[in-house]
């Protein structure tokens, strides 16, 4: 028997109506029916809130039971809503080793709906977290059969059932007859050093807009200790705030992101006032191919465990963390 420890969170997967309500854990593995042959389901039912309420004390507790429970040789399935289970899955990504499986699920029909996805989604995860084959894959997400990479999972559509894509990369794998199938393995795990959390670090997040004029930076400088800036295309934003954001990179780490969310941003293939080349020049920091929000969560991740300091922040190491998933210099 292979022994796979659920973490029950709450979300889509236990809300039987729309008000606020939520199943207990074992109300929704019993929803499941009967778990995968030859899985030895142990259950914790950790919180029963909506993905979009929980908080970084919530999910740094959620980080050392996933830990110890791979510690003791368990393979690992999170159940939770799917509004922050991308951030949830990179998050447990940067915080955990992930010698066993661990895997984050949930659903995007309530289960007193028609074609409610939970079970099913719920299978195909205790599948993957059995499996010795999807060891060391780092943190998956697994709904609707496909099996992703927390770094490139991305809800892409506000009520299909198949909402998760990697852009950019494509899923790792599926479950086929409810056997996982591994087509690809990353070729570097998501973190290169122990990493924690501090929730009184605040990193802020600023999408830029047509016609920004840059009102938002002003409230960045004294209230967070980095910054990450999702650009235009590949990293631009107007010549007008270029002078600002070299400014704030002074005071704290500036990270350059695309808002796009899909492919890398550049390094020197434009080179006018607010392209990449200039804006790296200037001290800003690339996100390579990370989107945004998962950017913002590295970059907290690297502040929180000592890439922050009294003499300022180390912006070579902060780079080399962002550089290392940017498949750069692999061969």
């Amino acid at each position: 028997m292979r022994r796979v420890t659920v973490f029950t969170l709450g979300g889509t997967i236990s809300a039987r109506g729309g008000d606020q309500a939520r199943m207990s854990g074992a109300e929704v593995l019993a929803e499941l029916g009967v778990a995968p042959a030859g899985v030895d389901v142990s259950l914790t039912d950790f919180r029963r809130v909506p993905s979009s309420s929980l908080g970084f004390e919530d999910l740094t507790a959620l980080a050392d039971e996933v830990g110890k429970a791979v510690a003791a040789g368990s393979g690992v399935v999170v159940v939770q809503g799917t509004d922050t289970l991308e951030e949830t899955a990179f998050l447990l990504d940067l915080l955990c080793t992930t010698e066993e499986p661990v895997v984050v699920t949930g659903a995007m029909r309530r289960p007193d709906l028609p074609g409610a996805d939970g079970p099913a989604n719920l299978a195909a995860a205790l599948a993957v977290a059995a499996d010795p084959g999807c060891r060391e894959l780092g943190v998956l997400v697994v709904l609707a059969d496909e099996i992703h990479a927390a770094r490139f999972a991305h809800k892409a559509h506000t009520t299909s059932v198949a909402t998760f894509r990697s852009a950019g990369a494509g899923p790792l794998g599926a479950v086929v007859e409810g056997e996982p199938r591994i087509w690809l393995r990353p070729a570097v795990p998501s973190r290169i050093c122990p990493l924690r959390i501090d929730p009184d670090i605040r990193i802020a997040l600023l999408t830029l807009s047509l016609g920004d004029r840059g009102e938002l930076l002003e409230a960045v400088a004294d209230r967070f200790d980095g910054l990450v800036v999702a650009a235009f295309g590949a990293g631009h934003v107007p010549a007008w705030l270029v002078e600002p954001l070299a400014e704030l990179t002074t005071r704290m780490p500036v990270v350059l992101a695309s808002r796009t969310g899909t492919g890398a941003t550049l390094s020197h293939t434009y080179r006018s006032p607010g392209s990449e080349y200039d804006l790296l020049h200037r001290g800003l920091i690339p996100a390579g191919p990370l989107a945004p929000a998962k950017a913002r969560l590295l970059l907290h991740a690297l502040l929180s465990s000592g890439a922050k300091g009294p003499a300022g922040y180390d912006r070579p190491r902060i780079t080399a963390a962002f550089a290392h998933l940017d498949g750069a210099g692999l061969a």
